[in-house]
């Protein structure tokens, strides 16, 4: 058998078998990750999720401190990137509103000290 045939031979077995072990024997667990993890649809779809509840309750201070989570960026820009993705893909004018109301709401938005909402 010529050596390149046995090659390939081996380099298919490798593949297979690192293949093999990777997806069926010892497979990759996340555990506890945070969002800013998530690939950017979930991410805006997250963002969706805290500007449907900020909505419901009105708590700015909330909404904030969970976009605070996605790391350095201010969670205004968050909500407004957030509103250019949904605009760009579709979403429905109601979530784009949601979307927008939550941005607007960020944009003078200043943390407040006790973690309560006045």
């Amino acid at each position: 058998m010529p050596r390149w045939i046995q090659f390939l031979i081996a380099l298919g077995l490798g593949i297979a078998g690192g293949l093999l072990y990777g997806w069926v024997i010892s497979p990759v667990e996340y555990v506890d990750t945070t969002p800013d993890t998530l690939h950017p649809d979930f991410r805006i779809d997250y963002v969706l999720m805290i500007a449907e509840t900020y909505a419901v309750d009105g708590n700015l201070d909330q909404a904030g401190r969970q976009l605070a989570i996605f790391g350095s960026d201010k969670p205004a820009d968050l909500a407004s990137q957030a509103l250019d993705y949904a605009r760009d893909n579709g979403y429905s004018p109601h979530e784009q509103e949601l979307l927008q109301r939550l941005a607007l709401g960020l944009v003078a938005w200043q943390p407040s000290s006790g973690g309560t909402s006045p």
